[in-house]
């Protein structure tokens, strides 16, 4: 077992709403509560909560490749994904894309070398009128990011890192 046994609660309070049957459904949840425990989705915790679930591997496997919440590699500590889809794109989605690899010196799908910021582009976020939009680990929405609120973001989501380790 990869994961604390609170973890496995939390993930049997999500099968509990189910019927016995449809285990299957409860394996989004079960990798956002893994993800959230461990960092990523390794093929270990994708092989962990086939096995908990009493799926097939290929069957967890499929949903952790296919969202992009799940991470299936290691990520920084703040994942910044930032939306590129057309309606954000053309209301400067990609220049901020831009300005945050030049900011943070790193290309999308790369981490910063002292492993804080990951950047990634988002599929839509829903938020195409407050574009430029970011999404910061999957659960903070960013929106109408110009240049200024990002510099703040990112010395803020610094600040906060360093706060915490010391």
């Amino acid at each position: 077992m990869l994961l604390s046994e609170q973890a496995y609660q939390k993930i049997d309070r999500e099968i509990a709403k189910f019927p016995a049957d449809q285990k299957q459904s409860a394996i989004m949840a079960s990798l956002q509560i893994a993800q959230q425990e461990i960092g990523w989705v390794s093929p270990e915790v994708i092989q962990d909560v086939a096995d908990y679930l009493g799926q097939p591997p290929i069957l967890v496997q499929e949903n952790a490749t296919f969202y992009n919440m799940f991470d299936v590699r290691p990520v920084g500590r703040f994942k910044i994904s930032v939306c590129t889809n057309l309606p954000c794109a053309l209301r400067d989605g990609e220049k901020t894309a831009d300005y945050l690899k030049k900011k943070l010196g790193i290309g999308l799908r790369e981490t910063t070398p002292d492993g804080l910021f990951t950047l990634i582009e988002g599929e839509c976020m829903g938020a195409c009128g407050d574009s430029p939009v970011l999404l910061v680990n999957n659960t903070h929405m960013c929106v109408r990011m110009a240049p200024g609120k990002i510099d703040e973001m990112i010395s803020d989501l610094t600040a906060a890192a360093k706060g915490a380790s010391a």
